[in-house]
């Protein structure tokens, strides 16, 4: 074993290896038809393809094959984020693509894609379902025609789509939002979820249902109600999500009402009934669609799959017991259950990639399907998270994963202290995962210590964890973020006189107001970030539009001062720190301009500073080369300012002021 610096190791996971080695599991669904096939069917992000969605199946026997042909892209962007790209039928499926994003219907792998909805119209479609009971299809659209008429955001609705005759009307229209589609297995009615602005899917929320006409192209009058949500006796905000039906047609849904997101049955008479009480999460925040965190067994079983805290368990809706099933992974969710007893999941743990698998319901035999990566790495190579909580402000604690500087190669000089990566994720409302990541694990392996942060406002502990960012965005993340140094240093774990940090979206955003407002990092990098909160606000997408009303306050009641309070541009004056940017050009979520504006104003400062603009890229990279490009230019900008030299000496990118 080889003494070398921190920071200096030599490690065989590349930039390239974490593009070229796989691809990534994103939903995953099985046959809407409970008499056809045991088929799972899922998209797979092709990063050597410049990010193109495939849809993939495989039978029980686990024979995969690829749908989509290589001019389309199953990619949805309803809510620019998209999610609930497909859906399957009687072996058809169903998609939307993303260059025209138009439905199309595909019946075999081999056959070409046809329309199903004209091309003429500016409408997005996701989430979508076929009602065999009406041979019609029901989606979320996305109506983007009404802003070239003048409209100042697009209109979001459900409609019912006739896949013969391309017709489609306006089933349910009048909130902001919608979601989740999901009609009853007698085609008498139809349930969703909906909200409106300021909300988020994860702030206040309701479950609707309504009786279909005979013919299903329209819902009776009289017959919407509201079946849950909004808000509880107390005035608190409730989030409902993902309806679905029972085989004898009671609704299910997911609701926060407990403080955690539970699992909740309405009976015939209209009873609440939370099927299994735990102080733990089904739920998540719905930033795409199609996540399916539970499934219901077909052909009027009495189980459900379900994914407390993401372990595989069933729920057995007839005594309400409930059992873990074991299967060599952690974390579960996007399932599907066939009529021949076969569950599907997306799984994965801490030290196995993402990776389609099936279990047999009754016996609970688990084979793998498909494993979105497969590098010739060695295990010593990878460094396994411990969960950590620490003391932060206001006499609270926040969370993280904390991972050790790991290489079967190399060990530090006696007395060295690690330099840390502190990572602060995206959203804010969402948290870190601990699924095996080569991107983490690259600086892992060359002997960065990395501290993922759930601070305050991060799902996965409770709603009143997740409400405590309200109005205090900018403030409680940078704060934890800054304490979970401390508390490292003090246990003599990381050099605090080495600390980074880095994040993407939101966390990008807390990433340069923690080099803005404290002195506790030496450097960072920011993945298309936010500087600007105002220009946020007045500046983006419409299911983001007034997000910020929450995490911080409306424009006109106080939220322009805060913007200016807590945007890093404002406050060029306190920055000592090196920043790195890395941005796409066609960013819709957070525009180009934001990262443009704040590297201007570090390197004016005389600051190392370093922008890279990527062509064609949205918001997250999609494209190999970026994807390694990001990676490999953050190692190197940490080097050059900590004043380590690492191994690979192929990167070369422009760093102002150095």
């Amino acid at each position: 074993m080889k003494v070398a610096g921190y920071g200096t190791w030599e490690s065989p996971i590349s930039s390239k290896m974490t593009t070229e080695s796989g691809v990534d599991l994103h939903l995953l669904k099985v046959d809407d038809d409970p008499t056809f096939s045991d088929t799972v069917y899922w998209t797979e992000i092709h990063f050597q393809e410049k990010g193109r969605y495939v849809i993939c199946s495989a039978d029980q026997n686990g024979h995969v094959v690829q749908w989509t042909p290589k001019e389309f892209n199953a990619r949805s962007t309803v809510h620019e984020y998209g999610g609930g790209d497909f859906f399957v039928y009687h072996g058809v499926v169903y998609f939307s693509n993303f260059t025209d994003q138009v439905l199309y219907r595909q019946t075999d792998p081999s056959a070409v894609p046809e329309p199903v909805t004209g091309i003429s119209k500016k409408y997005r479609y996701a989430d979508g379902v076929w009602s065999p009971q009406k041979s019609l299809i029901y989606i979320v659209r996305e109506d983007h025609e009404v802003v070239a008429q003048g409209a100042k955001e697009p209109q979001n609705s459900i409609v019912v789509i006739d896949p013969e005759t391309k017709l489609q009307s306006v089933l349910v229209s009048g909130a902001d939002f919608y979601s989740c589609p999901r009609v009853s297995h007698d085609g008498h009615k139809i349930a969703w979820a909906q909200w409106s602005h300021p909300n988020m899917p994860w702030d206040s929320t309701e479950i609707w249902l309504a009786e279909l006409s005979k013919s299903g192209q329209e819902v009776l009058p009289g017959t919407q109600q509201k079946v849950a949500g909004g808000k509880d006796v107390s005035g608190q905000d409730l989030s409902v999500i993902q309806p679905f039906w029972t085989a004898n047609n009671e609704l299910l849904y997911i609701g926060d009402e407990t403080d955690w997101w539970n699992l909740y049955r309405v009976t015939k008479a209209g009873v609440h009934i939370n099927m299994y009480p735990t102080s733990a999460e089904i739920g998540g925040p719905q930033w795409i669609f199609g996540k399916t965190l539970y499934a219901i067994e077909p052909n009027g079983g009495t189980r459900i799959v379900t994914s407390f805290n993401g372990e595989l368990g069933i729920l057995d809706t007839k005594d309400l017991s409930y059992r873990k099933v074991e299967t060599g992974l952690t974390i579960h969710d996007r399932f599907g259950w066939t009529s021949r007893g076969s569950i599907y999941s997306i799984a994965y743990s801490a030290n196995k990639f993402s990776q389609v698998i099936r279990v047999d319901a009754n016996t609970e035999e688990v084979q793998i399907i498909k494993v979105s990566m497969s590098p010739p790495v060695d295990i010593g190579y990878f460094s396994i998270p411990e969960k950590i909580s620490w003391q932060t402000t206001n006499n609270e604690i926040s969370f993280g994963l904390y991972y050790t500087p790991t290489n079967k190669d190399f060990i530090a000089p006696d007395g060295e202290l690690p330099p840390l990566l502190v990572r602060a994720h995206g959203g804010p409302t969402s948290s870190f995962s601990s699924n095996l990541d080569l991107k983490l694990q690259y600086f892992t392996s060359r002997g960065f210590a990395v501290l993922c942060v759930d601070y305050r406002g991060s799902v996965g502990y409770g709603k009143k964890y997740r409400h405590r960012l309200r109005g205090q965005w900018g403030k409680l993340d940078i704060e934890d973020c800054s304490t979970g140094v401390k508390y490292l240093a003090s246990v003599g774990k990381i050099d605090p006189k080495k600390v980074c940090i880095d994040g993407r979206s939101a966390g990008g955003y807390t990433t340069l107001a923690c080099l803005t407002f404290t002195d506790t990092f030496k450097a960072g990098v920011s993945h298309f970030g936010i500087s600007d909160l105002e220009i946020l606000m007045q500046d983006t997408h419409k299911f983001e539009s007034r997000y910020l009303d929450t995490l911080l306050a409306p424009l006109d009641q106080g939220g322009r001062e805060l913007c200016k309070d807590r945007s890093p541009i404002h406050h060029i004056h306190n920055i000592q720190a090196p920043m790195g940017f890395f941005q796409g050009d066609e960013d819709k979520v957070v525009p180009p301009n934001q990262a443009e504006m704040m590297y201007e104003a570090v390197k004016a400062k005389g600051l190392p500073a370093m922008f890279v603009l990527f062509q064609g890229e949205q918001h997250g990279f999609r494209k190999a080369e970026n994807i390694q490009t990001s990676l490999d230019g953050e190692f190197y900008f940490f080097g050059k300012v900590l004043g380590f030299e690492p191994a690979e000496k192929h990167i070369k990118l422009h760093i102002d002021n150095i």
